[in-house]
C-alpha cells in the first residue's frame, strides 16, 4: 500500500454485488475513499423488507460515509451533486451505479469520473454487456476502464482486459469473475491517473448496444439451434431468468413455467434416455440416470439445473425423474397457437 495513495480523494459510485470487489480493491490499494454513492435501500424478498444495496452494506462495514441517490438529475440530483462537490474529489470511480451522471457533475472531480464497464468497448454499450455477449455467442469478452463523458459508454478508454467465454458459463458466473479482475484493473488505472502515466485512447470500431433485458428475453424456444438455446439460457442466468413452458402428455397437465439455470450443447449419450427411438421433435426431453437433455432444432443441450414454480433450484436430472412420460417443453410456435 502506497502512502501517496492516501492523498488521492475518491468517490466510489456503485450498487450491486458486482461492484463490491472494486470498492474493496480501492480501499486495499490505499486510496482515500471519502464517500460511496449508491442507490437507495430497496425492498427485497417476499416480505419486501427495505435493504441496503450490497455496496452500501460493505461501505458501512468499512466505515465509509454513504450518499443515497436514485438519480443525479432534477432537484434531488442537484442536492446530491452539491454534496459531491463539497468532497473536494480527485476522481470518482463508477461500477454499475445504475444512474447517469449529468454533464453538470462530470467536472466536479479534478480528474473526472472513470467507469469500469464489463465489455470490450465500443462493443456492448449499455446496462447488460455480459448478457448480450453470451446471447450473441461471442468467444471473448472483457472489461474496460474509460473516462465518463456525456454519452452512453462513449468515452476514451484507459485500460482493458480480455477473457474467453467458455461453453456453459452463465452471465452470473462471468460477471463474478470480471468483477474481481476488473477491480484490479480499476485500481491500477486510478493509480496511473494519480501518477500522470495513464492515457485514454478514443474508442475505435463499430459500436453495439446492450440494453437491459426483460422477462421476455429469457423465453427459451427449443425450435432454435442448440447453440442459440444454450446461449439464451446462459445469457439470461441469473437475471432476468431463462424459462420455458412445460406441457404434460395430456392437455389437462399443463403448461407450467419452468426456470432453466445453465445449459451446454451436448449430444445425448447412447444408450440412455426414455425417449422413443427415431427422430425427436424440438422440445422433447431425454431423461437419463445422471442427465437430462433438451432436443433443439439441430441437436440437444444438457440442462444443468431447473427451478419449478414455488420450489428451489435443483439438479435437472433430479427434477426430470418425477416427470410423466411424454412431458416436453413447448416451442414458440406451439405456444402461439
Amino acid at each position: 500500500m502506497s502512502a501517496a495513495r492516501a492523498d488521492f480523494r475518491v468517490l466510489f459510485a456503485g450498487t450491486p454485488q458486482t461492484a463490491v470487489p472494486s470498492l474493496e480493491a480501492l480501499v486495499q490499494a490505499g486510496f482515500s475513499v471519502v464517500a460511496v454513492l449508491t442507490r437507495p435501500d430497496a425492498p427485497v424478498g417476499r416480505k419486501r423488507t427495505l435493504t441496503p444495496s450490497p455496496v452500501a452494506a460493505r461501505a458501512a462495514e468499512l466505515g465509509i460515509p454513504v450518499l443515497h441517490a436514485s438519480r443525479l438529475s432534477g432537484e434531488p440530483g442537484r442536492d446530491t451533486l452539491d454534496r459531491i462537490a463539497a468532497l473536494d474529489l480527485d476522481a470518482a470511480a463508477v461500477v454499475a451505479y445504475g444512474a447517469l451522471v449529468p454533464a453538470a457533475g462530470l467536472s466536479l472531480p479534478r480528474h473526472g469520473w472513470v467507469n469500469l464497464h464489463f465489455s470490450l468497448l465500443p462493443a456492448y454499450r449499455g446496462a447488460a454487456p455480459v448478457q448480450h455477449a453470451i446471447l450473441a455467442q461471442e468467444a471473448v469478452t472483457g472489461a474496460c476502464v474509460f473516462q465518463l463523458e456525456d454519452g452512453l459508454d462513449t468515452g476514451p478508454v484507459f485500460s482493458r482486459l480480455t477473457r474467453d467465454l467458455e461453453p456453459g458459463e452463465t452471465a452470473g458466473e462471468v460477471l463474478a469473475d470480471l468483477a474481481v479482475s476488473g477491480a484490479a484493473l480499476l485500481s491500477e488505472t486510478l493509480a496511473g491517473i494519480q501518477d500522470g502515466t495513464a492515457r485514454a485512447e478514443p474508442q475505435s470500431g463499430e459500436p453495439t448496444l446492450a440494453p437491459k433485458l426483460g422477462q421476455q428475453d429469457g423465453h427459451v424456444d427449443a425450435a432454435q439451434a442448440a447453440a442459440a438455446v444454450a446461449a439464451r439460457i446462459n445469457g439470461t442466468t441469473p437475471e432476468p431468468g431463462a424459462w420455458a413452458l412445460l406441457a404434460g402428455p395430456a392437455p389437462a397437465d399443463g403448461p407450467v413455467r419452468i426456470k432453466l439455470v445453465g445449459a451446454r450443447p451436448e449430444a445425448v449419450p447412447t444408450p440412455e434416455g426414455n425417449a422413443p427411438a427415431g427422430p425427436r421433435r424440438p422440445g422433447e426431453l431425454v431423461v437419463g440416470r445422471k442427465a437430462v437433455h433438451l432436443q433443439c432444432a439441430d441437436g440437444t443441450i444438457r440442462l444443468e439445473r431447473v427451478q419449478p414454480a414455488g420450489k428451489k433450484v435443483m439438479a435437472a436430472a433430479d427434477w426430470a425423474r418425477g416427470l410423466p412420460e411424454g412431458a416436453r417443453f413447448l416451442t414458440g410456435a406451439e405456444e402461439a397457437r
